[in-house]
Formats: structure tokens, C-alpha cells, sequence
């Protein structure tokens, strides 16, 4: 990657694409002044973590044109000026007397380029690839902390939802959520619906609210939050996105980074109470993922099987602590 100047705009070059982009100083982070050109530089070089969590699946963009304290929004229809080489995919809207939206796919360097000149900060994929939209690659379980706690009571109940996962022999992988929250990954990557993927994370949230009342929420209710951790299982839909591994996060004045972390790494932080270890900041992230891999790769590889007696036919599913020993994963 590099920049050539051309008067007030600028070329880049990424691979053998040439991108025309602008306004490279423009701050976007107040804290260090991190700037556009530098939330370019930081997609471009993260690109081979990135890109393979975020190829063929359709991405929803969420652009800050003046930074984080600007106003924002977010993107799912490709504008009108996209490059005719950026992919796109077509999906049907749930109002099918809408016209289809058609989805970024992003799939190379320049692509992911493109779209931080546009200002997008984060991305948000979804949980399948296309072309098969009815089709998750994982369960994912979105740890939001309510009011008077924090993150670390995130990581103490993700460590409660490995444990209670591997009960029923499924790996599962975290990551942090770049802002206050965890997210918990259960690669699939087997022929499954979201039919069975949303009330299988429904009923694994429920009993983890029933063991641990003073720790964990299953429902909606914001109200139920207070001092409690919500496992948002509704997250597992066709028609919902989940912030992607490796994503800044556009909710604070420094560019944090949403961030895959070993259990070791969760557990040191909760029995420590160590919450900065917690937020990684993107000069951070190449020399840390150079040093220990892409610790989110089993999520795209791991083939996992949900338990083989759980079937989403009887609607309302409820799992208990006796019935794990019953109902078993196929790996």
C-alpha cells in the first residue's frame, strides 16, 4: 500500500487496485489523533487476519464520516458509486414488496480500502456466507454488561458458558467486543438452519440464567440488566449482524479494536481485575496477531455438530444441567 499525491486528493494503491481518497488528516479518533489515513493504513495492514472472517459474507457498514462523535450511520445497500470490482450479493428484504438489498462482499485488500475511505469504522458481518443466507457458520452468544458492572463480569459469565458448552463436547472461541461486552463463538460450519441455531443459544442463555440469577439475564427486559450480564441469544437470526473480529469500534475517543483473546488470557483478567487488558488499541493488533496467530481461525475450519437429540420442532426448547449429560455433540 501507498499513497501518490494528486493536488488535494490523493491515489492509493493497494494491490493492483488505485483508490482516489481525501481528507487523510482528518482526525476521527480525538484521543491520539487518530486520523482516516491512519484507519486506512490499519484495514490494509490487518487485511490478512481480517479478510477471511469477512469473505462472501454480506456486511452491513457502519460509516462516521466526522469520527466517532459524528454522526453516523449505517450502510447495507452498496451506494450508487461503488467500483464495478467491488463484489455484491443480492438478499431478499423481510418486506418482500421491497427491492432486494445488495450487500458489500469484501472479499479482498482493496475492497476492505475502499470502504475505510468511505469512512466506515466497523463492520458487521453476518453469521452465513453467501450464497447460502439460510445457513450460519456459528452460534454466537453477544455478553452485554447492564448498568453498575462492566466487562470483566462479561468474561467471568463467558467462562461459565465455556464450561457449561463443553458439557455437551462443543468448542467454543471469545473475543472482545472492542467496546464494554464479550462475544462467545460456536463454530458450526456444518449444514444447519438458523431454525435450530437460535433456540438451541435461547436455551443454553436460560439455563445459565437459572444457575447463576445473580449474574445472568436471558431476557430482553432492560430493566432485568442491572448488575447482571444479558447472553443476547437472539443475535442467531438470518437477518442480524454481529461486529466482526479484528473491527475498530467507533464508541470512544481511541481506536479499540475488536479483539480475540485466549481463556488463559480471560481468566488472568477476571482473577486479577485487570480491565485494561481487556482493550487493545489498533497499533497493537499486528504485532500481537504477528506474535500469536489469528487465535479466531478454528471459527472458520472447527466442523461441530449441535446435540444430536436437540431438535427445534417443539418450539419453546429448555435445556437443564442433567439433560447435558444426555445430550451430547457430534465433532
Amino acid at each position: 500500500m501507498y499513497f501518490v499525491h494528486m493536488g488535494e486528493k490523493m491515489e492509493l494503491k493497494v494491490g493492483k487496485r488505485k483508490l482516489s481518497v481525501s481528507n487523510l488528516d482528518k482526525v476521527f479518533y480525538p484521543a491520539g489523533k487518530f486520523t482516516k489515513g491512519q484507519v486506512i493504513e490499519y484495514y490494509v495492514r490487518v487485511a490478512p487476519f481480517l479478510l477471511p472472517h469477512l469473505k462472501d459474507r454480506p456486511v452491513t457498514l457502519k460509516r462516521y464520516p466526522n469520527g466517532v462523535f459524528g454522526e453516523f450511520f449505517y450502510e447495507k445497500d452498496a451506494p450508487g458509486f461503488t467500483p464495478d470490482w467491488v463484489k455484491t450479493f443480492s438478499v431478499p428484504r423481510r418486506d418482500p414488496t421491497q427491492p432486494p438489498i445488495q450487500y458489500i462482499l469484501i472479499n479482498d485488500a482493496a475492497t476492505l480500502a475502499w470502504c475505510a475511505s468511505m469512512a466506515c469504522l466497523e463492520f458487521h458481518p453476518f453469521l452465513h456466507r453467501a450464497p447460502r443466507i439460510e445457513q450460519p457458520t456459528h452460534v454466537v452468544f453477544d455478553l452485554d454488561p447492564g448498568e453498575d458492572t462492566d466487562i470483566l463480569l462479561c468474561c467471568e459469565v463467558a467462562c461459565l458458558l465455556r464450561e457449561l458448552l463443553e458439557t455437551l463436547r462443543l468448542k467454543c472461541f471469545a473475543k472482545v467486543s472492542g467496546s464494554r461486552g464479550v462475544q462467545v463463538y460456536v463454530p458450526l460450519n456444518v449444514p444447519v438452519t438458523y431454525d435450530l441455531t437460535q433456540p438451541f443459544a435461547r436455551a443454553v442463555a436460560e439455563l445459565l440464567a437459572r444457575e447463576h440469577p445473580d449474574l445472568v439475564v436471558s431476557e430482553m427486559s432492560k430493566a432485568m440488566r442491572r448488575g447482571k450480564v444479558f447472553i443476547d441469544w437472539s443475535q442467531n437470526a438470518g437477518h442480524k449482524t454481529t461486529i466482526g473480529v479484528y473491527s475498530l469500534r467507533a464508541k470512544r475517543e481511541r481506536p479499540y479494536v475488536s479483539m480475540p483473546l485466549t481463556w488463559e488470557e480471560f481468566k488472568r483478567a477476571c482473577s486479577k481485575s485487570d480491565i485494561d487488558s481487556l482493550y487493545f488499541e489498533a497499533d497493537e493488533v499486528i504485532p500481537r496477531s504477528k506474535k500469536v496467530g489469528d487465535l479466531f481461525a478454528p471459527v472458520l475450519k472447527l466442523k461441530q455438530r449441535l446435540p444430536q437429540n436437540f431438535s427445534a420442532a417443539t418450539g419453546r426448547l429448555s435445556i437443564t444441567r442433567s439433560t447435558c449429560s444426555t445430550l451430547k455433540a457430534k465433532i
